[in-house]
């Protein structure tokens, strides 16, 4: 079964001479596959590759990954970040032309707010930014890797759950068969009391008349037809369940047309053991759908 789940979670480090960093990669179900990034700022320029390690390894699920980094050096130099601080003022300068009376912030206060004052960027040479980056990078990658084994073991796990689900189908569907009412003797039998039952409602209906009823009669008596389609689908879902490509989609799609059937069983059963075996069929579809919304 090479089935995977679209829940995961991962956690990797690394560190150099100046700086640590932590990714965190997590994973919920989703329609699709949509990523939210978050990294701090001087390091956006990671975020397409990033992306597109992500594009190339899963195919669904809602993915959230953040990047901390700190520095390991405690002596680095104070920078002041002069375009928020220009921001500061320039806000500060506005609302004292229009409140009289309000003073102008110290420096001191200035300087105290938030994004002004940070650590100074380090001035890396080429080749050593580059072996920053190929670093941080690989670590990011052991992320992925670390998350595809936690989705391919939960993916496993509900294989294993969705298998036996779809074993118990198949026997309710043998169930089905095996019903005395589904021996083509009993149906025949039947649709001549129907028939017979029909004319001493209605003696006066006409040949064609009773050949339509009949013929529907024997089209709601008969419910191979389901059952056969029942056991298709159930070759089907084996088959992707057995596949190495992203099925949660497609089997999202047969759980409908496993559903599609149950009800029509149910509609036509005229036993109550076929009723009752309809419902059970519905019940346990449904629990096979459910667990088929977690699938990748």
């Amino acid at each position: 079964m090479n089935v995977n789940s679209m829940t995961g979670y991962a956690r990797t480090q690394g560190q150099d001479d100046s700086i640590a960093w932590i990714w965190e990669v997590k994973s919920v179900n989703g329609r699709g596959l949509e990523m939210r990034a978050r990294l701090p700022a001087g390091y956006d320029h990671l975020e397409l590759t990033v992306r597109d390690a992500v594009q190339k390894r899963f195919k669904r699920g809602n993915l959230t990954l953040s990047l901390n980094v700190d520095r390991v050096k405690q002596d680095a130099a104070l920078a002041v970040n002069e375009t928020v601080l220009a921001q500061y003022v320039e806000v500060a300068c506005r609302w004292h032309e229009k409140v009289p009376g309000l003073a102008l912030p110290r420096i001191d206060g200035l300087l105290a707010l938030k994004g002004v004052l940070e650590a100074g960027e380090e001035d890396l040479a080429p080749e050593l930014a580059e072996r920053r980056t190929t670093a941080m990078l690989e670590s990011f990658r052991q992320a992925l890797d670390a998350m595809a084994a936690m989705r391919a073991a939960e993916g496993r796990r509900l294989a294993e759950v969705m298998s036996g689900q779809l074993a118990e189908i198949l026997g309710l569907v043998g169930r089905a068969e095996s019903l005395a009412s589904f021996d083509p003797q009993a149906i025949k039998e039947r649709l001549r009391l129907q028939v017979m039952a029909l004319l001493d409602a209605v003696p006066a209906l006409s040949e064609e008349r009773l050949a339509q009823e009949a013929a529907l009669l024997a089209s709601k008596a008969d419910v191979r037809e389901e059952l056969d389609r029942l056991k298709s689908h159930l070759t089907a879902a084996q088959d992707m369940l057995a596949s190495s490509d992203a099925v949660g989609r497609k089997l999202d799609f047969l759980c409908q047309e496993f559903n599609r059937e149950a009800n029509t069983l149910c509609s036509k059963a005229n036993d109550i053991e076929l009723t009752r075996i309809g419902l059970a069929l519905k019940a346990i579809i449904e629990q096979f759908r459910e667990q088929v919304q977690n699938i990748e």
